[in-house]
């Protein structure tokens, strides 16, 4: 006799999806509330500059609450999605059990109320012929495909029950403590993931933002939100997805993350390059608290891509890149890693606010660290970094113009130093960057001969160099493609009135100028802006 055919039978499961999306309505709430703490205390805090002892023992304090908030939501999130995907299996297990039931009784068969399976027509006598003795055995292994049919439904719907219950026991939802909460709910929003059907593989491993929007599209929220909890490193550099997305799962990265390195370092377990990384990774959060306090919606952060891996890379909007009319991508050189984060935000910063002061008010500027760029040494003469490095940056540039909303953004791509060779291959190959404009500042060369090779109008190609730029005086032309300085590549030369390699970002100077000109879609050598 089937165990438990009648309660599955008749089971009412009501109550068990109520109870997923309270358990999800909880989580969103809880990630509300972590998100107007951070807005409305520990930013406005932080964008005070308030200093001092008291100070730092309270942003402490606070960032342990947001943490905690973060951890919380992260594991009752899970709760819900194992209850989700309990109250779905069960209830696909009782549909086919009915349907079982009903074929059971149309191929004439009796299933009494405790889930047995008989057959009322008599059995052959010894002396029937082959054909009814041929029909009996086919009724008889019939009825015992119907009644296995019955017991896998029954057996689905156990284990079901089984795992999900399980797997409940594993996930504590007030396991807040810093030091390893994140970690047990990252774990847990994984085992409850997997439980789901959600698996790392399902997310889409090549660099097509199209197929990566297609993917995102097709889930349901309670999925997104499973995938940002569970493998928030994976989802965070999917490009053609919202980069609301984007930033709440690199924002568990970096908080994640930042718990980690938080532990290791008490304990004394930090090596230097960790060190560094962990260094970049405080910047980060003090500036996105600060721009978080800001209230400010032009200001805001937006983390679109974070990884400690190597060096460490960094992808930062200042400003919605999917509402702005103008978009301004980064690309910075040799040298930049994630420990001086900070110093890539200002200059973003300063470039929006050229860009604004030029017309273009509505303006978001993109600092893109996303690859391991080079040291001063000879992977600087190659296009060893650049290539990838390129490839990369089109698939971000493209997954930008998938996810914008409204009239199509004018779109400028910057690369300083070896960042503009990376801005050249990655121009240069796959159709393009499908971008507006390109500028280039201290170039050691762009991979290719003439702007005619960038898949971009050449008028619309510009480049500065500082009078005592070693690297753009001495060193392009030589290993990276043609001096984009030169007229023979085709392009234009903006002026710049400001020192060295790394000044071309200086408040007030006409370098500055010149860049947020053309990120406003205009000529640099028509002067100030008036309105």
């Amino acid at each position: 006799m089937p165990e438990n055919y009648k309660e599955l039978l008749k089971q009412d499961f009501s109550d068990l999806e109520a109870a997923a999306k309270s358990w999800q309505k909880l989580a969103k709430a809880l990630e509300e509330a972590q998100v107007h703490h951070r807005r409305k205390l520990t930013g406005p805090l932080h964008a005070s500059e308030w200093q001092g002892t008291d100070a730092s023992y309270a942003f402490l304090q606070m960032e342990a609450s947001e943490s905690q908030l973060g951890t919380g939501q992260s594991d009752v999130s899970s709760i819900a999605t194992v209850l989700n995907t309990v109250h779905t299996e069960m209830k696909a297990a009782q549909d086919d059990l009915r349907r079982y039931v009903r074929t059971a009784e149309l191929d004439g068969y009796v299933v009494d109320d405790h889930g047995n399976v008989s057959d009322s027509r008599p059995c052959p006598t010894a002396n029937a012929d082959a054909d009814a003795q041929a029909e009996h055995s086919l009724r008889v292994a019939t009825l015992e495909g119907h009644k296995n049919d019955i017991q896998a439904a029954i057996d689905e719907a156990s284990t079901a029950s089984w795992e999900g219950m399980q797997l409940l026991q594993q996930i504590d939802a007030f396991n807040l403590n810093k030091d390893y909460g994140a970690s047990k709910a990252e774990e847990g929003a994984r085992k409850a993931a997997e439980f789901a059907h959600l698996s790392e593989d399902s997310i889409p491993s090549k660099k097509d933002p199209k197929e990566n929007a297609a993917w995102w599209a097709g889930l349901t929220d309670p999925q997104r939100q499973a995938y940002l909890d569970a493998y928030p490193e994976k989802i965070g550099w999917l490009d053609g997805i919202p980069c609301a997305d984007r930033d709440e799962a690199n924002r568990k990265v970096v908080d994640r993350q930042l718990a980690e390195y938080d532990t290791r370092q008490q304990r004394g377990e930090l090596g230097i390059h960790d060190q560094r990384n962990y260094d970049g990774l405080r910047k980060m959060q003090d500036a996105l608290d600060k721009a978080d306090g800001t209230g400010d919606d032009s200001k805001r952060l937006y983390v679109l891509g974070i990884d400690t891996k190597h060096d460490g890379r960094a992808v930062v909007s200042k400003g919605n890149p999917e509402t702005a009319s103008n978009v301004a991508i980064q690309v910075p050189g040799t040298d930049n890693d994630l420990s001086n984060v900070d110093e890539q935000i200002d200059r973003v910063d300063r470039l929006q606010q050229s860009a604004v002061d030029n017309g273009a008010k509505n303006t978001a500027v993109i600092s893109w660290l996303g690859y391991d760029a080079p040291e001063t040494d000879n992977s600087m003469f190659s296009t060893g970094r650049a290539d990838p490095a390129g490839g990369d940056l089109r698939s971000f540039t493209h997954g930008l113009r998938q996810t914008h909303e409204g009239d199509r953004a004018h779109m400028t791509v910057l690369g300083h130093s070896y960042g503009s060779t990376v801005v050249g291959s990655g121009a240069s190959h796959g159709g393009g960057l499908d971008a507006d404009g390109i500028v280039v500042v201290g170039s050691p060369g762009m991979t290719v001969d003439h702007a005619k090779d960038l898949n971009i109008d050449p008028d619309h190609v510009w480049a500065g160099g500082a009078k005592d730029d070693f690297v753009s005086n001495h060193t392009s032309g030589l290993t990276l493609g043609e001096d984009p300085m030169e007229e023979e590549f085709g392009g234009h030369v903006f002026d710049v009135d400001t020192e060295g390699h790394g000044g071309y970002w200086d408040r007030g100077s006409e370098s500055l100028r010149n860049q947020g000109r053309i990120i406003a879609g205009r000529d640099p050598s028509e002067g100030d802006y008036h309105s």
